[in-house]
């Protein structure tokens, strides 16, 4: 199954791709995914990031298998760092090198702790597209990553949610102005999709609409504005975003 979140009489509403047609359901939660019989076009519908988390965790060390040497770790993004399809990437000025990462994501289903390899998978709702954007430069000097990985629309999400995939073999590809990069497979993960769930809620609660991003198999490239960037895979479609210069504010006080 295939859910997206579509604006729908100036509101965000759930549904299910079925071919051409969107059909409107309840929040996919346990109890949830009822169809209101409500249908629309998938043709012009406005799509948006399809997930809205308390938390958005992601994975450091976990872009190859030497990374399984190394220690796990993980970051927060802001929830608002959470984009949909088609939005602008905003980059401010003067902050240096800024790459886009494609990366496999998990939306949790429901509440998540002290999960084993058994029982991580029936706590999915299931698997998306994410650009994990980093400045690069700012990386470097911020060991939490926090300013690095935290800017606003900074973590482009969907095109939708498939409840059912498999994790063995997922490939991603990075693209830059409609130039691909190197794909890559989950496969070449450090650590895999299951080991991510465990290790995150060892410490820490998940709920329903959080987002995991797993990490970035693959090339990373580096974008600037005025360009179009996309993560895609065959299995999960395609998420593409234009990159803008973030507006300079004008300063306290200033003449208008």
């Amino acid at each position: 199954m295939r859910l997206v979140r579509v604006e729908h009489d100036g509101g965000p509403r759930w549904a299910v791709v079925d071919g051409t047609t969107l059909g409107l359901i309840e929040d996919p939660w346990p109890g949830g995914a009822v169809a209101t019989g409500e249908r629309v076009p998938l043709k012009g519908a406005r799509l948006l990031a399809p997930a809205t988390p308390m938390n958005v965790v992601g994975m450091a060390h976990n872009t190859g298998s030497a990374d399984r040497e190394l220690p796990a770790q993980a970051f927060l993004k802001p929830a608002r760092a959470l984009t949909g399809p088609g939005s602008a990437i905003p980059i401010p000025q003067g902050i240096g090198r800024v790459d886009a990462e494609a990366e496999l994501a998990v939306v949790i289903g429901r509440t998540a702790r002290h999960l084993t390899p058994q029982d991580a998978p029936r706590h999915v709702l299931g698997f998306t597209l994410a650009n994990d954007v980093t400045a690069r430069d700012l990386q470097g000097s911020d060991p939490l990553w926090t300013r690095a990985k935290g800017f606003d629309c900074w973590t482009p999400l969907g095109p939708w949610v498939e409840t059912a995939l498999d994790l063995s073999d997922v490939q991603l590809t990075l693209s830059i102005n409609a130039v691909p990069l190197e794909s890559a497979s989950t496969a070449n993960l450090g650590r895999n999709v299951v080991e991510v769930l465990v290790y995150i809620t060892s410490f820490m609660t998940l709920g329903p609409g959080d987002v995991v991003l797993t990490g970035a198999p693959g090339a990373v490239g580096r974008i600037r504005p005025g360009d179009r960037v996309s993560a895609s895979s065959p299995l999960l479609g395609r998420l593409e975003n234009t990159v803008a210069a973030e507006p300079v504010l004008a300063a306290a006080g200033a003449a208008s």
